[in-house]
């Protein structure tokens, strides 16, 4: 119940004056948020400074592991070593129902953070698959814990990461409420948006490295569904698709969509 639910790959294009991330292949480099733009950087500072070099050894960040699609970052039951940062690439989190079926809770964008919920229970109570090419900064949990007590302004930091995490929550129980497929998908679609500015991607251009499958599940509609109700979008002009890029054209009216 922490950071980060809805999360993507990176960005295709950007508007002019925008930082340019190209699109990535599984076998390429994948290209990293800024510091500044990650969600773990108000920790880095706190424990080294403002101008700290994030490369040095001997900052918050301990380790950098690099991942291919379909690689699981962690499992259900899991012990909880180290909390993640998504420098690059992105991640669905899920978790497995009785009956064996998959409840997907979120998808995870370069400059979130992975791993704050299983603080509580020591374990992930979730699993973490990788989407794409993707690259994490590991904060290990024994370290943020004597941070913590060390240095009061990080747990400072510790709690407006949760706020957000409440803030993320509360939109999903709204999306997952009353609202209709249309509703749903528009409401989506500008979360995405402003999740990519907030780490100063362009918020109208962007791939989405998830399938219409898993975001069906995601939403609580049928893959048919999503499907149908992007193809009225782009009928409608209200975005274009390519595979899965899409760049939505009229912020305004996904609005209002969204609001119903």
């Amino acid at each position: 119940m922490f950071l980060g639910e809805i999360h993507m790959a990176a960005v295709v294009q950007t508007m002019p004056g925008e930082p340019a991330f190209a699109r990535l292949a599984d076998n390429e480099a994948c290209s990293p948020v800024t510091c500044r733009d990650c969600g773990i950087y108000g920790l880095c500072r706190e424990v080294n400074g403002p101008d700290v070099d994030l490369r040095l050894p001997e900052t918050i960040v301990r380790n950098r592991r690099l991942f291919k699609r379909g690689d699981l970052l962690y499992r259900i039951g899991e012990p909880l070593r180290a909390i993640y940062a998504i420098r690059c690439g992105s991640i669905k989190t899920y978790v497995l129902t009785n009956d064996g079926r998959m409840q997907i809770t979120g998808f995870h964008i370069a400059g979130e953070l992975l791993g704050l919920g299983a603080i509580a229970s020591d374990r992930f109570t979730s699993e973490a698959k990788v989407l794409e090419t993707t690259m994490v900064c590991e904060v290990p949990i024994d370290a943020l814990e004597a941070y913590s007590r060390e240095i009061p302004s990080v747990r400072q930091q510790m709690l407006k990461i949760m706020s957000q995490e409440i803030l993320d929550n509360q939109e999903l129980m709204l999306l997952l409420g009353k609202k209709n497929a249309d509703e749903r998908l528009a409401t989506f679609l500008l979360s995405l948006s402003r999740r990519f500015k907030r780490r100063s991607y362009s918020p109208t251009k962007f791939n989405l490295s998830m399938s219409r499958s898993d975001i069906g599940n995601y939403l609580g509609i049928a893959e048919e569904t999503v499907c149908r109700v992007f193809t009225r979008f782009q009928n409608d002009g209200l975005l274009a698709t390519e595979r899965r890029q899409v760049q939505l054209h009229d912020l305004d009216r996904l609005n209002n969509i969204a609001r119903g």
